[in-house]
Formats: C-alpha cells, sequence, structure tokens
C-alpha cells in the first residue's frame, strides 16, 4: 500500500508499533542492497524508515581502512588486543545510539547494516532493544557473491591502498569472518533468512500487516545488475483528450521510430562497456494499454535497415495499470475554463496537486495506489527494462525508485524526447537523462493547456529532475 494520507500522534502506522531489523551476514551478500531495498519500498508506504550502518558509522569516526589497526576485523575475542576491543566498543555504542535517536525521534522501523555474525553479539543488541517494547527481526542474507562491482563497492573506504592489496586484505576479512560466523539458527527472535536475493526465504515468527509487508516485498527482489529506462510516448493526433484513445500522429511515428534507434545504441554501449553482449540479453519493454504507448513501442518488434545483426531480443508487454492519470470533468478543458467553472476545486487543486481529486478523476495519490502491483512487478523484473509510458505513471515509478516523498511526485520533469536512465545499486541509484528530439510534441516547443492537469505542478511549483533525489547519484544530462 502507498503511503496514506493520514498521520496518527504516534506516528506509527498499522498498529505495528516500532521494529529493528537487524541484518546478518558475511561481508559482501548483499545486506545493504537488501537493506536500502527495504528502505524504499517502506518509505513508499508511508512508514518512517532509515538504514543505519555501522560501516558507514565507523568510517565517517576513525576513518578508512589504514586508520585501522590491524586486528579490528578478527572475530574471535583471544586475537584482538585490549585497544582494539574497546575501539570496536565505542563505535557500536556510537551506532546504537543513533538508532535510539531515530526511535525517539519517531521513527518507526530502522534497519541496523551491520555483519552481526555471532549469537552472542546479536542477542546483546536485540536484548537492548526488547527491552524497551521494540520488536526485533533478525534479517539473514546468505547470498554468495561473486558480482566484482559489489565486491568493488564493499572496498570504498580501502582510498589511497593499491587496488590489489585492497581487494587482497578484503577477502582476507571475508575468510576470517567464515571461521567463526554463526549462521541464524535461534529461534529467540523473529527471523527472515534469505538464500541468494530471493531465491528461498525461511520465515519464523513474523506477526503483523507491516512484519508480513517486509516478508513479502523481500519474496519479489533480485541483485542482478540491470538498467531501467524511461521514456514519454509519442505525440497523438489528439493530444488533450483522455477518452479519445487517438492514435500516434506522423510525428509521433518518426519519434517512435528515434526512440528505438536511439535505446538500443545506448543500451549497446552500456552493456559492452561491462563486457556483456547485448544481443545476448534481453530487453523488456512495458506499455499502457493506450495506444499512443504500445504503438510506441512498435518500432522494436520490426527489423530497419539501422537495425544491429542479429537483431536485440526484445518482449513487449502491455500493462493496463500503467495508463496516464484520469482527468474526470476536466478533460479537455483549459486552466482559465477550470477556473471559471470550478473554482473552488481549482482553489484545492492547487493548494495540493498530489493529494486533490478533481471531480470524476484521480489524484496522483490514486494513480500511486493503482500502480504499487506494477511496482512489485519492476522489483522482480530481472532483464534490461524500458517504460514507455505517460508523464504522470513515468513521475510516480521515478519518485519511488529515486526515493522522493509523494508531494513532490507532481514537480518531477518528464520531457518528451528525454531518455531517463535509472540503474539501481547496492549504494544508491545512479540516473541520467538523454536527449535525443526535437520534434513535434516536445515540451520546449510549448504544452497543450487542454491537457495540464498531469503536469499542472511540473509547470508552476518549479521543475525537478529525476536525477535530483536524495541519496541518488547525480550524472549530467547529454547534450
Amino acid at each position: 500500500m502507498v503511503a496514506p494520507l493520514y498521520t496518527t500522534d504516534s506516528g506509527l502506522l498499522w498498529h505495528a508499533g516500532k521494529i529493528l531489523v537487524c541484518t546478518v551476514g558475511l561481508p559482501a551478500r548483499g545486506k545493504t542492497h537488501v537493506s536500502r531495498a527495504l528502505e524504499r519500498y517502506l518509505r513508499w508506504t508511508g512508514v518512517k524508515t532509515t538504514v543505519i550502518s555501522l560501516g558507514d558509522y565507523r568510517r565517517k569516526v576513525l576513518g578508512g581502512a589504514q586508520q585501522l589497526p590491524p586486528d579490528y576485523f578478527t572475530l574471535a575475542q583471544g586475537e584482538k588486543s585490549p585497544e582494539t576491543i574497546k575501539l570496536r566498543e565505542k563505535v557500536m555504542r556510537g551506532c546504537e545510539q543513533q538508532i535510539w535517536d531515530f526511535f525517539d525521534a519517531g521513527g518507526q522501523v530502522v534497519i541496523y547494516d551491520a555483519n552481526n555474525g555471532t549469537r552472542e553479539r546479536r542477542n546483546a543488541v536485540a536484548e537492548k532493544f526488547d527491552k524497551a517494547g521494540i520488536h526485533v527481526i533478525m534479517l539473514e542474507s546468505e547470498s554468495m557473491c561473486d558480482n566484482e562491482d559489489i565486491i568493488m563497492a564493499n572496498i570504498r573506504s580501502y582510498r589511497g591502498w593499491d587496488p590489489e592489496k585492497a581487494v587482497e586484505d578484503y577477502y582476507n576479512r571475508i575468510k576470517d569472518h567464515e571461521k567463526h560466523y554463526e549462521p541464524v539458527e535461534e529461534t529467540t527472535w523473529p527471523f527472515i533468512r534469505i538464500i541468494n536475493v530471493g531465491e528461498k526465504i525461511m520465515v519464523n515468527n513474523i506477526h503483523g500487516y507491516l512484519q508480513s509487508r517486509i516478508v513479502f516485498f523481500l519474496m519479489n527482489i533480485h541483485n542482478r545488475f540491470r538498467t531501467i529506462y524511461f521514456a514519454r510516448s509519442g505525440q497523438s493526433l489528439i493530444e488533450h483528450s483522455f477518452k479519445a484513445d487517438s492514435d500516434l500522429s506522423p510525428a509521433g511515428w518518426e519519434y517512435a521510430e528515434r526512440l528505438k534507434e536511439f535505446v538500443l545504441e545506448r543500451r549497446a554501449k552500456s552493456l559492452e562497456q561491462r563486457g556483456i553482449n547485448p544481443t545476448e540479453r534481453r530487453l523488456v519493454i512495458w506499455t499502457s494499454a493506450r495506444r499512443r504507448s504500445h504503438h510506441t513501442a512498435w518500432p522494436f518488434l520490426t527489423k530497419g535497415s539501422n537495425d544491429p545483426s542479429p537483431p536485440a531480443k526484445v518482449k513487449v508487454i502491455e500493462r493496463p495499470q500503467m495508463s496516464e492519470i484520469n482527468p474526470g470533468v476536466w478533460d479537455g478543458l483549459t486552466p482559465e475554463q477550470v477556473r471559471k467553472y470550478y473554482p473552488d476545486e481549482w482553489e484545492r487543486f492547487v493548494n495540493d496537486p498530489y493529494a486533490y481529486r478533481a471531480p470524476r478523476a484521480e489524484s496522483y495519490h490514486d494513480l500511486c495506489v493503482r500502480l504499487e502491483p506494477t511496482l512489485i512487478e519492476l522489483e522482480r523484473e530481472k532483464e534490461d527494462l524500458l517504460i514507455i509510458g505517460h508523464a504522470s505513471v513515468i513521475r510516480c515509478i521515478l519518485a519511488y525508485l529515486i526515493g522522493l516523498p509523494a508531494s513532490e511526485i507532481p514537480a518531477i520533469e518528464v520531457a518528451r524526447g528525454d531518455l531517463i536512465e535509472v540503474v539501481p545499486t547496492s549504494y544508491g541509484v545512479y540516473s541520467q537523462a538523454h536527449h535525443f528530439w526535437d520534434g513535434p510534441g516536445r515540451a520546449a516547443s510549448g504544452k497543450d493547456e487542454h491537457n495540464f492537469y498531469e503536469n499542472y505542478a511540473e509547470d508552476t511549483q518549479g521543475k525537478r529532475r529525476p536525477d535530483a533525489g536524495p541519496g541518488v547519484e547525480i550524472a549530467p544530462v547529454a547534450p
């Protein structure tokens, strides 16, 4: 369920209380990937959630690996010096204080991203918070990781090290942890064990709606590298009518051909840089059931003179849930006409473009609720994905991926002629916009004022690029 429009006095939702999710697992086993994905989903549902990383806190307080004593990562107690033990305890106390501070400030769910590799360690953490009435869940990730990108991301604290020595030191750390690691087998606390990021899940003593939603989400994620592309559909013959469901205009068909060329070219270059043959990996395309959307995908199913040989593997799927926002009785009206005929409704709409629902229409909140099953399918999709959709739909999906608050969804700029590229990673989201079209239907040439309903906030509240979300790696817009 998308974030509700109501709030509670306690700030907690669904009578779930406060929850501490403690990750458990060896280094480079996908704990951070799972933690960040779960944080994004819970925030989307309106739950005040944060990830507190022991590794990030340690780097902030003590610096990189070069500043640490050589026995810092040794798990065997008898092999660590008293000074190292005190240093580790200081870091753990400071990190746990951040957890307490978040709960005291009204937060509901904390995901404690740490190894917690021994029963003694995780029981000590759980008992502290259990005494305060906080529900504790152990989240164990047992994914075997041979992805070099994830390994390299994990050694980002080795600044100033020779790359080969950094990798060697990190693998030695993993081997040392393997000697002393104790998997979650005790049933003292509720737990979720994830094998290979969603391939298999074991659950123990999970109760209530919110905890069940956490399990449901974790059953649908993966950590395979993929790229998600977004593009608006081409110009239609009747742009200002929701009911008309008109076909593409001649310029719209030209746009569709150009979109195909640009996507295949851009994707091939990206895959080749990673050592992947583009012809061996399938591209999945999602469209709505509206003609202008799924007809924009038609060129991908035909072979043109400029197509690569052999042709790309493409699968097109229509998703009726991805239809544009319904403007209701305002369909086809200009802002001036709405002000004249619906003055009270107009005032309420201007004050809150996300939550207000025009007569017989949908609000952006309604649209987000409608799109939630699509978001779960988005998490499940393992192939490269191109979403050819309507501006309102793209805004909602981008806000979910990037982590924008719901109130900012109507103000995200989505221009026809831009290809938005999003790459989810373990430590954030990389996003970039590429411009490829300046023909008819491009926003810069003037918008159809009859189609203002879904684009109103973008025009009046300041434009926000989809690559400007918190925690997002910013990339320049291609010329």
